[in-house]
């Protein structure tokens, strides 16, 4: 019998959430009494759903999250538990260095793909070598972690959980992450690892301050297995506004699994925010987390929050919209879904 692999959609039920906390020898050095409160509100967020794992370089900060979090917990009555590790880490992007979640023949398998810090741009080692000694450790219980000999983030890819994935060429196609890889030979290694039966390139679509080389989690989303929401630009004088047109009507021409052209729903587009050396900062509402009930949205305090909010409500009206302020988190050229990787049902029991 053939093996049968699907990577489940992000709406599918979820055990738990992990994050690579900040630390001070990351570029959180300075800011992290501005940042670390933005983790704080994302995990007390999760744990009121399902449960989260921590790594955290420094073993003191650990065994302090583990007990503040769990407290918080049991006062409140919420489901979740926190479990920490004193794991080394270069950064804080979980969504990335995470291993991927697969279902093979109905059984959980975790796949720990190469990172390179998004083709060699910063320091990755520690981070690369994160998964591995989570699993040694006992965090994903009894499914295995798979070493994977090609780089890939798990920001880079989008699933409907029915074999369609949803990225962009930009980034899938960098000679700096698996050189000599052509189109062909991604899309084949996709099918094999992640079971993909069909894959939608973007070709056009960028986000001014993203050091990803166009990740999809910045740009569209699956929201159901016949819905994308996708950030639009209306802005004639803004920078992306020929760029993201473009990838509109991409996504305009896309089908689903049968053949059907997808509801697309835009989303609003925030005022620009600006570092302090004038650069932009990317901000966008697509960044956003999937969990078991709820889904955790990044705002920027901007006016277009309120309309962001409203949209998501009517995309998912089964779960909690909670609104969480990343805007420290776009000052390192991430946001909300960047620093978390799900795990489905079954991964994790604390």
């Amino acid at each position: 019998m053939s093996n049968f692999r699907i990577m489940p959609a992000e709406w599918a039920p979820q055990s738990a959430v992990m994050l690579t906390w900040p630390h001070a020898g990351t570029d959180w050095a300075d800011v992290l009494d501005v940042v670390e409160p933005v983790f704080d509100a994302i995990a007390k967020a999760v744990l009121r759903f399902q449960h989260l794992i921590v790594s955290c370089e420094d073993a003191d900060k650990a065994a302090s999250i583990q007990t503040e979090l769990n407290d918080w917990v049991v006062n409140r009555g919420f489901p979740g538990r926190v479990k920490t590790a004193a794991v080394p880490a270069d950064d804080t992007w979980a969504r990335d260095h995470g291993p991927i979640t697969v279902l093979e023949n109905d059984k959980l398998q975790l796949l720990d793909f190469n990172f390179n810090a998004w083709g060699d741009k910063f320091p990755w080692a520690k981070d690369n070598a994160i998964n591995r000694q989570l699993a040694e450790s006992g965090f994903f219980g009894a499914a295995p972690l798979q070493d994977q000999d090609f780089v890939l983030e798990g920001g880079s890819l989008e699933s409907d959980g029915a074999g369609t994935l949803l990225t962009t060429s930009e980034c899938l196609l960098s000679t700096a992450r698996n050189p000599g890889y052509d189109r062909s030979q991604i899309e084949s290694k996709l099918r094999d690892t992640l079971g993909a039966n069909k894959v939608l390139w973007l070709n056009h679509g960028y986000l001014a301050g993203d050091d990803t080389d166009s990740h999809i989690d910045t740009l569209a989303r699956f929201c159901s297995a016949d819905t994308i929401c996708y950030v639009r630009c209306d802005d004639p004088q803004d920078e992306h506004f020929d760029a993201l047109n473009a990838m509109e009507r991409e996504l305009s021409q896309f089908t689903n699994i049968e053949g059907k052209p997808y509801s697309l729903v835009p989303l609003p587009w925030p005022d620009a925010h600006f570092d302090q050396d004038g650069e932009r900062l990317p901000a966008t509402y697509a960044n956003f987390l999937i969990i078991n009930g709820a889904v955790l949205l990044p705002i920027y305090n901007v006016p277009q929050d309120v309309e962001a909010i409203r949209t998501m409500t009517a995309l998912f009206p089964d779960r909690e919209i909670i609104p969480i302020d990343c805007v420290p988190l776009i000052h390192q050229h991430g946001s909300l879904h960047c620093v978390t990787m799900q795990f489905p049902a079954g991964v994790v029991t604390l």
